[in-house]
């Protein structure tokens, strides 16, 4: 096979170079406004800050409420309960799920799979209205359960035919080898199955993570104790009706993106698996 010529490796170069500058120009932008020592906004095109402090960070990890709690510990143990809540939850139910559709053969099966499809077509903030209601009756607002619960069924859907994609990918000679060996179902299932699928099982806890954690508008509606905020509801009271602090607003932002960049960090070496074999026949 021919090499490519330098001159076209160097223009290859020279784009990519120029496409990662273009995508991290808004992110160097975030972090100049959470270093810099002024709240305002500035409109110079330099991405780099004049000067370096820390003290935006400080003030959101230790800031009070009006009451003077120091509540920011108590929002980011919430979206962590919130988020690995919703993970294990929807994953739980997911998985059984996925794994009858993929394997099983039962009347409704078809018209199951197409309705999980609809639920997708309507954004969750469509069912804003009825999911109160069904809250105030549970007595569920205002609570880290409820919220727990709206996201998990929110999520399931798209969890569901993710992993149910994967799982037909999987060989079905494997479980019939275990099952000759005198494994019962159960055993197949947990000690065959599920560790083959770990890649689809990573991909879709990170994907419903991510989900609850970023989620907004949802919390901002069913959460009105300050203490039980999600980062992304403390991160909006940065933003007045007169005033935006840019400064806090630009540091918060940084901390809220943190956990999830770690998440993809070390979940990397399965995504690009997961990703492709859950929709191959998904």
């Amino acid at each position: 096979m021919k090499k490519p010529s330098g001159l076209k490796m160097a223009v290859i170069h020279m784009g990519l170079s120029l496409m990662c500058m273009v995508t991290l120009y808004p992110v160097l932008w975030v972090v100049k406004m959470a270093l810099s020592p002024s709240d305002g906004l500035s409109l110079t095109a330099n991405p780099f800050p004049d000067a370096v402090t820390f003290d935006h960070f400080r003030d959101v990890l230790l800031g009070s409420d009006a009451q003077g709690r120091w509540v920011f510990g108590r929002q980011v143990l919430s979206s962590f309960i919130v988020s690995g809540a919703t993970t294990v939850v929807g994953l739980t139910l997911a998985v059984t799920a996925a794994y009858a559709l993929s394997r099983f053969k039962f009347p409704g099966k078809e018209g199951g799979m197409q309705a999980l499809l609809v639920t997708q077509m309507f954004p969750a903030t469509l069912m804003l209205v009825p999911i109160y209601g069904i809250l105030q009756k549970l007595r569920l607002l205002d609570s880290l359960t409820g919220l727990v619960l709206v996201y998990a069924t929110t999520a399931l859907p798209f969890c569901i035919w993710m992993l149910k994609g994967y799982f037909d990918t999987l060989p079905r000679e494997l479980e019939e080898a275990a099952v000759m060996d005198g494994a019962s179902p159960f055993q197949v299932f947990i000690k065959v199955v599920l560790p083959l699928a770990r890649p689809a099982l990573a991909v879709t806890a990170l994907f419903s993570f991510m989900t609850a954690w970023n989620e907004f508008v949802l919390a901002a509606t069913l959460i009105n104790d300050p203490t039980r905020f999600t980062l992304p509801v403390a991160l909006q009271r940065y933003v007045g009706e007169y005033k935006v602090e840019w400064g806090k607003f630009a540091a918060c932002a940084l901390i809220v993106s943190a956990p999830v960049m770690a998440l993809f960090f070390a979940l990397q070496k399965h995504l690009v698996g997961g990703l492709t074999a859950g929709g191959v026949k998904g």
